[in-house]
């Protein structure tokens, strides 16, 4: 008998339910990213605190997102896109666990998010990538734009808008 390799998580659409785990994993993720351009400071500037289950429901009432859930019925990770006409195709938000990342779990989340954009006929991705997503993006085709730079809580945070064409 072959044995085969189960994914320890599978990925679902968003639901209200799990708006509180998203929060949480959201603010676990940044506190514990440990790269020197990120110092404790913008850390905190970036994410202080989960924010409620509210902001979670109403972000994504208007945009898609998906989850990785594991067996345990705990979000692994998640990834959402604007759907509406000005931002289409922007990817907001792509975080991953802190014990659950180099699993493959962010490559799973943007496959599922290409798929379904490819759906839709999007012409475009986009995303502003920070240093630690950049090569992710990279490597599934984006190309750099350009560099931004975003102010939060008297913090600069430097991001990298990269895009990639969908449609010929």
């Amino acid at each position: 008998m072959e044995h085969s390799h189960t994914q320890p998580y599978q990925i679902i659409d968003f639901s209200a339910q799990y708006a509180d785990q998203i929060s949480q994993l959201y603010h676990a993720a940044v506190q514990h990213i440990d790269h020197p351009r990120y110092p404790q400071a913008k850390l905190n500037a970036w994410s202080s605190a989960p924010r409620s289950k509210k902001f979670w429901q109403l972000r994504y009432q208007r945009n898609r997102a998906w989850l990785a859930v594991n067996d345990k019925q705990e979000i692994v990770g998640f990834i959402s896109v604007e759907t509406h006409f000005s931002q289409q195709g922007y990817i907001d938000c792509l975080y991953v666990a802190p014990t659950s990342q180099h699993q493959g779990i962010a490559r799973a989340l943007y496959k599922t998010l290409l798929h379904w954009a490819q759906l839709q006929q999007y012409s475009y991705l986009s995303v502003d990538a920070s240093y630690l997503s950049k090569t992710l993006f990279e490597t599934h085709g984006f190309a750099l734009k350009q560099v931004s730079y975003q102010q939060k809580r008297g913090q600069t945070f430097t991001g990298f808008y990269m895009q990639k064409r969908l449609t010929d």
